[in-house]
């Protein structure tokens, strides 16, 4: 008898950072299998206006049209060639499961904006897709955010050890996996994880990001400034709670260093900066999670930047701290391997929201289908 293929799901992750577009197909029956992954990099030109979009006073409705159509062009693109560099069988891949990429998250006033236009991902790759995964969430009276706690309950929970997994990308995020199976999961944004460390490089040098923490590591972090930074009330409240570019830009950082009249170097802003990543993922887990004895396991683009890996290691010794491909799935895919399991959920009309993460009021099916 000939066996069943399992149906693939590819999912796109596009994050506050810019760097890329990551892509990444993926079944999920009798078992989990990263299949295939690729990298679109976002041209600087549409990278400027999608930051144009994120900041307030320019909300020009062309222009975001103008992105939204682009975006969704560019999104089916990665989606066909990740298909074509490694022949994937049409027939085996049920739907496509993107993220869009936010230009505003404003969970204060219930709203989320992503774009991307999911119809043109559809019509040009001629595969299903599915989209808007926050809407519905923040309709339940949830934050719209994290989502992929869910995820990452269904691949990573383990029996044996409490977990944690840390996502750095342009924010960052936490999720609580406990041993028990009767407590309940936890996540949340703890704020900034490279969007000002890749913000401030790129305003003083010709790199797009901070590799493996050297430059930080050039210079050294400011108390008072630092002091100044985790004033923020934000970082006091109590989750559930989500964040975006929207609180973390250049503007923000500049009043503060302007309220010290200090002549930072450049290099100390930066590992200041590093230092504020660092000491809010591991004061929230002080504050919030209750373990003893956990292991942490960090995923997305932050997981490259040894000096702040090695600054978190630290804070957090003696518990372990490693990298998700321990677990069996490289960091840098984690996310987008995550939309692809939120369309599968969607597609089998599951619920793919945790309630203990968002704030929901209950478990929803999230996502809108533009169909092939």
């Amino acid at each position: 008898m000939q066996q069943h293929e399992a149906d693939i799901y590819i999912g796109l992750m596009s994050g506050t950072s810019l760097d890329a577009i990551d892509v990444a197909a993926v079944s999920f029956e009798p078992a989990f299998v990263l299949h295939a992954s690729h990298t679109t990099e976002i041209p600087a030109t549409l990278k400027a206006q999608i930051i144009q979009l994120t900041l307030p006073g320019n909300n020009e409705i062309d222009l975001m049209g103008q992105v939204h159509h682009a975006l969704g062009g560019l999104f089916a693109h990665a989606v066909n060639q990740l298909i074509k560099d490694n022949s994937l069988p049409l027939a085996r891949i049920t739907a496509i499961g993107s993220h869009g990429q936010t230009i505003r998250h404003r969970p204060e006033f219930g709203f989320t904006l992503q774009i991307g236009d999911a119809s043109l991902i559809a019509e040009k790759t001629g595969i299903t897709t599915v989209a808007d995964f926050r809407s519905r969430d923040m309709a339940a009276g949830g934050q719209g955010a994290p989502l992929v706690p869910a995820f990452h309950e269904a691949l990573f929970r383990s029996e044996i050890e409490d977990r944690i997994l840390l996502n750095i990308g342009g924010m960052a995020n936490l999720t609580f996996l406990p041993a028990d199976p009767a407590s309940p999961i936890q996540g949340f944004d703890t704020g900034p994880g490279n969007i000002l460390l890749d913000s401030w490089i790129q305003q003083h040098t010709d790199n797009n990001y901070d590799e493996n923490g050297n430059w930080a590591s050039r210079g050294t972090y400011q108390p008072d400034l630092l002091a100044s930074l985790l004033s923020l009330p934000y970082f006091a409240e109590p989750p559930p709670k989500s964040t975006g570019r929207e609180q973390f830009n250049l503007e923000w950082l500049q009043t503060h260093i302007d309220k010290q009249a200090c002549n930072y170097s450049a290099e100390d802003i930066q590992a200041t900066l590093l230092e504020l990543t660092a000491i809010t993922c591991c004061q929230s887990i002080q504050e919030h999670i209750s373990s003893s004895g956990f292991s942490l396991y960090i995923c997305g683009g932050g997981s490259h930047n040894t000096a702040l890996v090695n600054r978190i290691a630290e804070q957090l010794n003696p518990h372990k701290v490693s990298n998700t491909l321990e677990l069996g799935l490289p960091a840098d895919w984690v996310e987008s391997a995550a939309f692809a399991w939120l369309a599968y959920r969607c597609i089998k009309q599951e619920c793919g929201n945790l309630p203990s993460v968002t704030g929901a009021h209950a478990p929803r099916i999230l996502g809108a289908i533009y169909h092939a």
